[in-house]
């Protein structure tokens, strides 16, 4: 019988190159690094997500990872100090201790006091929210020399943005079960087609996730809706992705202001590149809405596309103006903690192994050029365009900043 010869191109490769495969092998678990991770409780209390799952310690652990975890920060997203004990990870009381970490990792941004236990040059990964973000903050973490990585500027291979994308998916899944409870209860309606009585009116303004969980949902309840945009490319893209009928139009078209006043419900779903959404209903238009019309402003954290918003909590997540109901919660996920946390979870833990193997998280930048894009501080600078051109910071970039580092 003929010896089958395995072809491997990766060796081959490496060959052509000089070098050998035992080397390569040896290059990465000489340069292989444990990271010391701390997850601290969120000062927030309308934040109950949390960034690694008792499922993800464990993977992480078993790389050779020490976790620390702030008592009772899991409890809210629905896990026990127990789940992460049993996982690998050390549970602490000690906050200062906490603070010292390599790595830390929240959901939300650090807030100045907690910037100040942490020690110089240190990594932190969290949301980089401009509700929460300020130019006080800013130079609080710039003073310290952080490593700062903002959730909401890491891109994907395809250039899209995971963190985003999968929030959105999950907000967009919440709105019409919240509408459904809302407008029942303040105006005894019923979303949906019921025969002889015509069903709820939709606009949805943008065709990004948020707005595509939001059609699928309302076509299935037999809702009428409009969606809205400004890009003709994004609404093929979700005519498309849809795959069913659906009533598209631009935002500047004349029809808009009509489509509002006919609607009970109005969604906004608009997000923009550069760090502050554009104001597409104003209070005029607003002032004119039918009595008891909802409206959900999803991008309120980047300032929100109604002039009317205002941020609101998950503990106080309504408002009235002009007889308006305003819901404009930032962080809906937070209501689905442990979902949330979960999702969360899949992106943080494939970052941290990668940074474990190429031998700490600066280094990582250089191997996932994508997170590299999620820095928004880095040694003292601004290193994120729309975060410097929002909070008139100068900006740096990254690259540069990381070679004059090596």
């Amino acid at each position: 019988m003929a010896k089958i010869l395995e072809h491997n191109p990766f060796q081959e490769l490496l060959s052509k190159q000089g070098i050998a495969p035992l080397e390569a092998m040896a290059w990465t678990k000489q340069n292989a690094q444990s990271i010391r991770i701390s997850l601290p409780k969120e000062s927030d209390p309308n934040e109950n997500r949390i960034s690694l799952s008792p499922q993800a310690v464990t993977l992480l652990t078993n790389n050779g990872h020490e976790i620390v975890i702030e008592k009772g920060a899991g409890e809210r997203a629905g896990f026990s100090d127990s789940d992460y004990l049993l996982a690998g990870a050390s549970v602490s009381e000690d906050v200062a201790m906490i603070w010292q970490s390599a790595l830390t990792l929240k959901i939300t941004p650090p807030t100045i006091a907690e910037i100040a236990r942490m020690k110089e040059g240190q990594a932190i990964i969290s949301s980089a929210s401009y509700q929460h973000l300020s130019s006080e903050l800013i130079d609080a973490i710039n003073a310290k020399k952080l490593l700062a990585i903002g959730l909401e500027f890491v891109e994907d291979n395809g250039g899209g943005f995971p963190f985003i994308k999968i929030m959105a998916e999950i907000a967009g899944q919440l709105i019409l079960p919240i509408a459904t409870d809302l407008i029942q209860k303040k105006k005894g309606l019923l979303l949906g087609n019921v025969t002889g009585v015509p069903p709820c009116n939709m606009v949805l303004l943008g065709a990004g996730q948020v707005v595509e969980q939001v059609a699928r949902a309302a076509a299935s309840a037999g809702v009428q809706f409009q969606v809205f945009d400004k890009d003709i490319y994004k609404l093929q893209r979700l005519k498309a992705a849809l795959g069913f009928p659906v009533v598209t139009q631009v935002i500047d078209s004349e029809n808009l202001a009509k489509a509002l006043q006919e609607a009970q419900i109005i969604v906004g779903a608009l997000r923009s590149d550069s760090g502050i959404t554009p104001c597409i209903v104003t209070e005029e238009m607003v002032s004119k809405l039918n009595p008891g019309t909802l409206i959900f402003d999803v991008c309120i954290d980047q300032g929100g596309c109604f002039e009317t918003s205002e941020a609101s909590t998950i503990q106080k997540p309504t408002f009235e103006k002009y007889g308006v109901t305003h819901y404009c919660v930032p962080n809906i996920p937070s209501l689905v903690a442990h979902t949330a946390s979960l999702a969360i979870s899949n992106l943080m833990t494939s970052f941290i192994l990668k940074a474990g193997k190429t031998g700490g998280v600066e280094e990582m930048l250089w191997q996932g050029k994508s997170f590299m894009k999620g820095v928004f501080c880095y040694r003292g600078f601004v290193t994120q365009a729309s975060t410097g051109k929002l909070f008139h910071k100068p900006v740096k970039d990254i690259q540069l900043l990381l070679l004059s580092k090596s």
